[in-house]
């Protein structure tokens, strides 16, 4: 085990991961990539994904311990959480922010961003549009191309705020643009504004615009009024993202975050939904998203070494490894 210091935060890299780690930096440079340059290392080439770590599935370890104990497992592809940033940068720089990726090797390919009222008219908006703004700047500064928000919205919704979201959507998508940075959608099995592929496709592609794009949760998709289906409705290459995870087999009106479990371990249908995003086109992220306090709380090394072995098993069934 090699001992790397970041300032006060020392940072410890398994050996194995030196050579990877020395050629990545040299590649790399300083702090941030330029977004062409990270979009070709976000894709697996064709008929390929990349296995993804999201920060919630060990946020207790902090934005540092978790990515030191994922690298250590393996992990090359992260997914950020912009909470745990907030609390990084409460004692450390962006610019610290972005050389522990960097120096640990690995890729952050999203961030999350959830902002109320983001994706229709509400009066929480005006004040997301600036945290979007602020995130945009950070996670671009950071070398990222795609950044989302959840449709957290749990309020009644009107006929006309779905008639105002595609105007929503596309102001989003302007302010996204100026960071050279595209925004996905995630539709949320319990919004009560956009819960389905269907509906966050509609509003997408009424918003017409290059830096919008749909992601999937698998969570949220097969645990709520989605069907299989309903993939056949993505167009070719459309697809910007996916959360991958497994489902509990318990009564649909008990699910909740809690019924999230480690690709492999539930009864979702996942390789039928991976090889359908594979004819899609899909051949970016899975990312596993888990909120389970085992996980959570966990060991970081340990979480992803599980996570990796039975992910990588789903995903070289499905054929996409």
């Amino acid at each position: 085990m090699v001992r790397r210091s970041f300032g006060k935060h020392p940072v410890h890299v398994d050996d194995r991961l030196q050579t990877v780690i020395t050629r990545r930096n040299l590649f790399l440079g300083a702090l941030a990539l330029p977004v062409s340059r990270v979009g070709r290392a976000q894709s697996a080439g064709e008929g390929r994904m990349l296995l993804s770590l999201h920060q919630n599935t060990s946020r207790g370890a902090g934005y540092q311990g978790s990515l030191e104990g994922w690298a250590q497992a393996g992990i090359r592809y992260v997914e950020l959480n912009d909470r745990l940033l907030d609390d990084f940068l409460r004692n450390e720089s962006l610019q610290m922010a972005g050389r522990v990726l960097t120096e640990l090797g690995l890729t952050a390919v999203s961030a999350a961003a959830a902002l109320p009222d983001l994706w229709l008219p509400g009066p929480e908006r005006n004040a997301s549009l600036e945290t979007w703004r602020k995130r945009c700047d950070q996670f671009s500064s950071l070398g990222l191309r795609r950044i989302y928000s959840p449709a957290v919205t749990t309020r009644p919704v009107t006929v006309d705020d779905f008639a105002a979201t595609p105007d929503c959507v596309r102001e989003v998508a302007e302010i996204s643009a100026e960071y050279n940075l595209v925004a996905m959608i995630e539709f949320l099995r319990t919004s009560t504004h956009l819960a389905t592929l269907t509906s966050a496709l509609k509003v997408i592609r009424e918003a017409a615009h290059p830096n919008i794009e749909p992601m999937i949760d698998f969570f949220h998709f097969w645990s709520g009024l989605s069907k299989l289906q309903d993939l056949d409705l993505l167009n070719h290459g459309e697809l910007g993202h996916a959360h991958f995870q497994d489902l509990l087999d318990t009564p649909r009106e008990l699910i909740d975050n809690n019924s999230r479990l480690i690709p492999g371990d539930g009864i979702a249908p996942l390789v039928a939904i991976i090889r359908k995003l594979a004819q899609k086109g899909y051949v970016g992220a899975l990312s596993v998203e888990l909120f389970r306090p085992e996980w959570v709380q966990g060991d970081p090394f340990q979480v992803a070494a599980e996570i990796r072995r039975k992910s990588e098993a789903v995903m070289r069934q499905a054929g996409v490894l």
